[in-house]
Parts: structure tokens; sequence; C-alpha cells
């Protein structure tokens, strides 16, 4: 359900309702390029219904999904058009068009080309955990998330949300990883890392399905190379790549996670989305916890102890045991009363 994760920590003061959500998302719904329009996005509905719901709720957590549709207008095909552009009006007028007027014809033959350019869509997943002020976004590129952001404050005004910051940069914990070799458990390091220096010509060393208990790893992080991926496992039912930048890459879940569920329809999206979060969101708080601590809104890092906002606690925990029920039974501390 999830490939690429960016997360990101809500404002504590921005406190939405299902219902407000909702009827928000439906003022920009997805709508098709039009015939001289290169790009379109909006909100369809999580399940792929035409008409359904544009966010929906499954054990506490809020389900939504953007969809983006762009034309593929191949830069070759439109020089060839300029070039025939050009090439009449020096048929006409006997003189070569100039930079200015290039520029423009190349505008016009974009215009023209649109309208018989195929297009390509894709769709961006976000996951918004209302009790633990968690926003995730499934999004391969720091600009497609920042383009879903954008989206989602352009329907939901008061909404603020910071990527996650924690004590520790991931790209020095992941060096301390590999040198040690024993990432905080419940991690173990996989077999695919990635490592490149500081230097001006950023020079990159990459291991693929390699044992990575190398000394020439740890020579490497020695003479100056960080990581910047590393792959890992989480508690033996979570593999993903960590990166530098605290995203989350290739997210596969394993074997046995999702045994016995409900394969299709509405069935199957509710098994599969409570599987998935309620998986994950424990990961992302030991992941956390193993970078140092989250730094929260301007707030110093605690290191020694799970993110306790995330989790659903209090104070510190033992570290939790993975359930389908989400983070902490999904009921918005603002929405408890009723």
């Amino acid at each position: 359900m999830f490939k690429n994760l960016m997360v990101y920590r809500l404002a504590p003061d921005w406190q939405p309702t299902l219902a407000v959500i909702d009827t928000a998302l439906a003022t920009q719904p997805f709508a098709e390029c039009g015939a001289t329009q290169p790009r379109s996005i909006g909100w369809v509905s999580p399940r792929g219904d035409d008409h359904g719901a544009l966010v929906e709720a499954i054990d506490g957590q809020w389900l939504l999904q953007l969809m983006v549709e762009s034309k593929l207008v191949p830069g070759s095909v439109v020089k060839r058009q300029v070039e025939t552009l050009a090439a009449q009006i020096e048929k006409t007028t006997g003189r070569k068009p100039g930079k200015k007027e290039t520029r423009e014809l190349k505008d016009q033959a974009l215009l023209d080309l649109l309208p018989m350019a195929f297009t390509k869509r894709g769709t961006v997943k976000v996951w918004i955990s209302p009790a633990s002020r968690l926003l995730v976004i499934d999004a391969g590129s720091a600009s497609r998330a920042d383009e879903t952001l954008t989206a989602l404050t352009q329907v939901l005004p008061g909404l603020s949300a910071q990527l996650i910051n924690t004590a520790q940069s991931p790209e020095a914990a992941m060096a301390d990883w590999l040198v040690s070799g024993e990432p905080p458990t419940p991690f173990t390091i996989d077999r695919d890392c990635e490592l490149k220096a500081a230097d001006g010509e950023k020079p990159v060393v990459r291991y693929a399905r390699h044992a990575l208990d190398l000394p020439e790893i740890r020579e490497h992080i020695a003479a100056g190379k960080r990581p910047t991926r590393l792959a890992l496992t989480w508690n033996g039912r979570v593999s993903f790549t960590l990166t530098e930048s605290l995203q989350l890459k290739k997210i596969a879940f394993l074997d046995g996670v999702f045994e016995g569920r409900v394969a299709d329809g509405d069935e199957g999206f509710d098994a599969n989305a409570a599987i998935a979060t309620g998986e994950l969101a424990p990961m992302i708080g030991e992941l956390i916890d193993a970078l140092g601590g989250e730094q929260v809104f301007g707030e110093a890092a605690v290191p020694g102890k799970l993110h306790s906002s995330l989790l659903g606690e209090t104070s510190p925990v033992e570290k939790p045991t993975p359930t389908i029920a989400g983070v902490d039974g999904g009921i918005p501390p603002w929405e408890s009363a009723a």
C-alpha cells in the first residue's frame, strides 16, 4: 500500500474533523486535463471509486489520495514543430525569427501539440494520524511531496506541518551502525547501501545485494565518505531504505504480515490499510527513537525513549508489539469528549 514515505509532524493547533477535511477536498476534485492544459491535480477517492468519499477513516487513521495528470510532449517533438514554424516564417517573410520570436514559437508549438499529446497519471497517497499529529506522504521525491503538501494547505487553511527533525542526523546514525555493525534493536542491516564523499567531486560507492560487514566500508567512512542510503529491516516485518534526509524508500512488507487478510473489495482495502498503518506507525516511532528522539517545533529532543506522542503514550514506554489497531485507537484528542 505504501512504497516511499516522507514523514511530517502536524502543528498542535490544527484540529480538524473528518467531515471538515472531506468537505474541503471536495472543493478541488480531480478533473482531466483540458485540450491545452499541460497538467492537472486534484483529490480522488482513496478506494478508487468514481464517486467515493475523498477521505477514509480506518482504525483511526485518515487516508487521502491526490491524482496528478500530465500531458507528455517530448522536447524533440516541440523542437521539430518550432523548426517547421520558423521555416514557414522565413519562407513568407524572407527573414529568420529572432530569439524572442523563437521563444514565442516554442509556446505556440506546445499549444498546438498539447491537444494531441498522450496523458500520464499518477497518484500520491496521504496518511494522517490525527491522534499523534502525524502526516505521511507516499512520494518518491521531495518535489512531489512538496506539491502534495501545497495542495493540502490550499484546501485546508491553517494546516501547518514540518518534516520530522531528529536529534541525530540519519547520515551520522547510519555511519555509526555500519561501523559497529549493530543498529538499535529491533532494526537489522540488510544488503544495500550508498556512500558519498563530502568533497566537490562527490565520488559515490554503492553496494547492492552485498554483505555490509566489510572492513572496506569502515575504511570508506573513516576516509570521510558518509552513508546516504542504507537498507534496513524492522522487527523482521518491514524492510525499507533509509536516506540521509529521513526518507523511507522501497518499503516492503515481509512474509506473514498480510497473511490471512481479505484479498479484494472494500474489506480488502480496509484490511490492507489497517495492517499497513498498524505496522508503519510503531516502526516510525522506533526509528525516531533510534535517531535520538524528535525535536518538535523548537522543543529539545529527548533521547533514550520512544517518541511518546507518536505512539500515543505520555511517558517512557517499552517498545511496543505492532498491532493492526493503528497508533492508539485512533480517537483524536480534540474529539475525545464526544
